[in-house]
């Protein structure tokens, strides 16, 4: 009998209570065991849920229980998690968890402290949602050297844009209309700002790597800019505009990651991600494109990440193997975003074309729309694109395009 702690009774614990309860005989096929829920550690009673006598208040009574075999976090941040994360794993009872924060901060310490005590420390349902990417990375993905990884990783903002897209909408609005429909939070700066994704590409990065790929390193870019006028531009030159989350290998060897908006091609796969749906898209130098796409986020999508590991925990102990996963402690420096070359739209008043044309070479006209002409260049660095735009005088606006 495997038996299972859940820290945290809130929309992913419940959810992980209820996958474990609902697919029970399913589960116990995988596994080859018996597994039950044995502990709900929270601070709050829940009478009248079927669960509140599983519901314990003082985590000592988990850590110092030897029949549980496996602790679900699930409380979020990463002060009393990171603390209780710590206990299970020096007590010798294999995590899992769905909390992005403390896996970008203390994976590799986590990961090995779970080696030195003989258990494991699996983290799917930190990055996607209910989409399989770790796992795949650490096994499926493991004879290759992964070039690329880009992803819309964020299910408000992509909300968010595809309402824009649709609807003509001003940002304020669908934003509004996030909120309502609970999307988005009151305070969504984590979402459109883009720190959510810098999280989630900082620990994709690291296991692209083996290294660790610091989230404060990573250049932010939200879609608080994006206005209708980008819009109409996406729709002329047939492209859709997307918050990206990417890392990529460059030439030199050196290692580039950043969220930022981008403009899509319609032949592009990510360009097709629409509402709160998330993907991500790795390039591997033998096998080549991949994408993995599905709910990013939600009560059972994540939930269902979350017992996957379960699962993955409960074979491991009853076989007596340690899970596959490098990363190392040692930083890896990130290319300065401002030097990384791309292509780019730049955004001028009609009037004010000329001036443009004439002091920045190698554009080229894309589209002219609402009073605005668009302007593409190709093989140019943020920073040299800005100095060159800095000698007009003019209030251009730039945009990334894939």
């Amino acid at each position: 009998m495997i038996k299972v702690a859940v820290l945290g009774y809130g929309t992913v614990g419940s959810g992980v209570v209820e996958v474990i309860q609902d697919n029970n005989d399913l589960i116990c096929q995988r596994i080859g065991s018996e597994i039950e829920v044995k502990y709900i550690l929270d601070l709050r009673d829940f009478p009248g849920d079927k669960n509140e006598h599983l519901v314990v208040h003082d985590v000592k009574t988990i850590m110092e229980d030897p029949e549980i075999d496996i602790v679900c976090e699930t409380m979020g941040g990463a002060g009393a998690a990171y603390e209780f994360t710590k206990q299970a794993l020096t007590a010798g009872k294999s995590v899992c968890t769905s909390n992005k924060e403390l896996v970008e901060k203390y994976g590799p310490e986590l990961l090995a402290l779970a080696r030195k005590n003989n258990c494991n420390y699996q983290f799917e349902a930190s990055v996607g949602g209910g989409i399989p990417i770790i796992r795949p990375m650490n096994t499926s993905l493991a004879p290759e050297c992964i070039e690329s990884i880009k992803g819309i990783l964020n299910g408000t903002t992509n909300y968010i844009l595809t309402k824009m897209a649709a609807e003509g909408a001003a940002y304020e609005d669908v934003l509004k209309q996030a909120q309502d429909l609970g999307y988005a939070e009151l305070n969504p700066e984590a979402d459109v700002e883009g720190h959510d994704a810098g999280r989630k590409i900082a620990i994709l990065a690291s296991l692209m790597t083996g290294k660790t790929v610091r989230y404060e390193d990573i250049h932010l870019e939200g879609i608080t800019g994006i206005d209708a006028v980008d819009f109409a531009f996406a729709k002329a030159l047939n492209k859709s505009i997307k918050l990206i989350a990417r890392a990529d290998r460059a030439s030199d060897g050196s290692l580039t990651a950043f969220v930022a908006p981008h403009m899509l091609g319609a032949d592009h796969p990510l360009g097709r991600v629409d509402d709160v749906f998330n993907a991500v898209f790795v390039t591997g130098n033998m096998l080549g494109d991949i994408m993995f796409y599905g709910k990013g986020a939600g009560k059972l999508a994540t939930a269902s990440a979350v017992v996957s590991d379960v699962i993955e925990l409960a074979r491991a102990k009853m076989a007596g193997y340690a899970l596959p996963c490098i990363w190392a402690e040692d930083k890896v420096a990130l290319k300065p975003y401002d030097e990384i070359k791309g292509c780019f739209l730049i955004r001028v008043k009609e009037d004010e074309a000329g001036r443009l044309a004439g002091a920045v070479s190698g554009i080229s006209e894309a589209a002219k729309v609402s009073g605005y002409v668009g302007y593409k260049i190709e093989g140019i660095s943020e920073k040299a694109l800005k100095e060159a735009l800095a000698s007009t005088g003019l209030q251009a606006k730039i945009i990334r395009m894939e």
